[in-house]
């Protein structure tokens, strides 16, 4: 394999066979154009709340301690969010709850089911993490993110309870516990019909996990995969174990998978030693499928489906519908969205008589994530310095992910050139997950940069890592490799991206796609603000 340096003003004049790829390491440094999105896009009015916050232990900037999440000695203190929780006089007991896990595909189906449900006319709480570009898009009512007004009411509301717990628990209380218990709250104030809560690590010891079977909808666990491997106990067991910490005694389960037979043994007996129903989603909605991609006037791509829900038993239909045109792409995200009907039939079940065919086909088709398959507009593009460009902007950051990722473009745009833009957190897979795209695709170029995680840079990676993984994964797939300057910005990997693209004769713009992390898309759209 043969490695040539240039420089970015030579790069347009280097022609490369198609099995040569350029690895570029981009260094993302925060500027006064772009600031960390995770400061920039906050209202000022939060100022005093975000900065409690952040005087707070928070694992999603530092790390997450090996074995944190497991059902052990290790695991988190579970104890002190009851404490908490019963302080607030225990706020999510006021209303229903679907309790939602998984390693993948937890945020998406969230986000499926709270627009299923209120498309059926319910007031619908949901909370979920990370955030793009603001922390209220974390606590969200009725499709809505929680605005600063409200949010600063509450805090400061209960804000001498939360001085008190902190006090009590000789300050372990950690970031995401104190904004779960505020979420828990917020959504009793708003009187919520029923919450969607995202389990934020595991299940077991997840400070989520104060939910009890008496206000418990249904559990749902939508993939295992290996993420997060140290804090879960070092296996795919381990991890599966966490994760059905949420299933409750009398409770239904929905199932996404699909699984590995051993895992959804585990999950099946966690189940049954609860005396808890299941529902295996990617069984029963094995006949759903995707009929092809349009462009649907005022949203965009969207891709056709049909999505069918048989019986486990006897195959009996129990629901049936065609042309379904779900804003988020790919197999993955059907099979999310097939997780979320299921959940909206197990409540319809219960006597959750709104969620009607019509309401789960409107809440379908109305569900949209930023981050997720998402393409910029024509506009956001230009506002980029992109002019024509194709820019899909999807949060992968595991093996299971790009290979979604992979599969998704190698399905509906198999004839696009690519260029990848990847910054990635330092506890990722880096190796695999450059393997696996590589594996199934042939970019001509991927520019490697950093972005902050969680607001800071204590966990991203160096450029000169990442460029190592995808090195070594273009040399063990025979791809071979180009080395070409570095630059200072994503934006500046976005320019680099885009005019090796355009630098060629054949008129195809190609597709720049931006991965690795949630929080170098936050990054690209942080720009488009400003």
């Amino acid at each position: 394999m043969r490695a040539v340096w240039s420089h970015l003003s030579t790069i347009s004049s280097c022609k490369l066979s198609p099995k040569i790829i350029r690895i570029s390491a981009a260094r993302s440094l925060t500027t006064n154009r772009y600031l960390s999105p995770m400061i920039s896009a906050e209202d000022p009015e939060l100022r005093d709340f975000l900065g409690f916050l952040e005087s707070l232990k928070n694992y999603e900037k530092s790390g997450v301690p090996k074995g944190a999440g497991t059902d052990s000695g290790e695991g988190f203190d579970l104890g002190r969010m009851k404490r908490l929780m019963l302080r607030l006089n225990n706020p999510h007991f006021k209303y229903k709850v679907v309790h939602v896990a998984g390693t993948k595909g937890k945020g998406s189906t969230s986000a499926f089911l709270s627009s299923i449900l209120r498309a059926g006319g319910y007031s619908v709480g949901c909370y979920s993490s990370p955030h793009i570009l603001s922390i209220k898009e974390r606590i969200s009512c009725n499709g809505d993110p929680v605005s600063a007004s409200t949010l600063n009411g509450l805090f400061y509301s209960i804000k001498p309870i939360l001085d008190q717990s902190i006090q009590e628990e000789n300050g372990s209380l950690s970031h995401f516990e104190i904004l779960t218990g505020i979420a828990f709250s917020l959504f009793e104030k708003e009187n919520v019909d029923i919450a969607v809560i995202e389990a934020g690590l595991g299940g077991a010891r997840d400070a989520t996990n104060v939910i009890e079977s008496s206000n418990l909808a249904a559990s749902v666990i939508t993939t295992i995969g290996e993420e997060h491997m140290a804090a879960l106990g070092g296996s795919l067991e381990t991890i599966a174990e966490a994760k059905s910490g949420i299933i409750k005694h009398g409770r239904p389960v929905v199932l996404g998978g699909p699984f590995l037979p051993h895992i959804e043994g585990i999950l099946r007996s966690k189940a049954a030693s609860m005396s808890s129903s299941v529902m295996l989603s990617s069984s029963i909605g094995s006949s759903s499928s995707i009929k092809g991609i349009i462009n649907k006037d005022g949203i965009g791509l969207c891709q056709s489906c049909d999505i069918v829900i048989q019986n486990e038993k006897d195959d009996k239909l129990i629901v049936e519908l065609g042309d379904v045109n779900l804003r988020m792409l790919g197999h993955h995200q059907l099979q999310n969205a097939v997780t979320a009907t299921c959940v909206a039939l197990c409540l319809r079940d219960q006597g959750w008589g709104r969620v009607t065919d019509e309401a789960i086909r409107i809440g379908l088709e109305n569900t949209r994530l930023l981050g997720r398959s998402q393409f910029l507009t024509p506009k956001e593009a230009e506002a980029l310095q992109l002019p024509g460009a194709t820019v899909l902007l999807d949060g992968a950051h595991t093996k299971e992910s790009a290979r979604a990722l992979k599969e998704m473009i190698k399905k509906d745009f198999s004839e696009k050139r690519l260029v990848f833009v990847v910054a990635m957190a330092s506890d990722k897979d880096h190796d695999s997950f450059a393997k696996e795209l590589l594996s199934g695709l042939k970019p001509e170029a991927v520019v490697l940069t950093e972005a902050d995680i969680g607001g800071s840079k204590v966990r991203s990676t160096a450029c000169s890592v990442l460029k190592e993984s995808w090195m070594i994964a273009a040399d063990e797939l025979g791809l071979g490799f180009m080395e070409a300057s570095e630059n200072e910005t994503v934006f500046g990997s976005l320019k680099l991206a885009h005019k090796i693209l355009t630098d060629d004769t054949t008129g195809d713009s190609g597709m720049v796609v931006v991965t690795g992390s949630l929080h170098v898309v936050s990054s690209v759209l942080a720009s488009l603000q400003h």
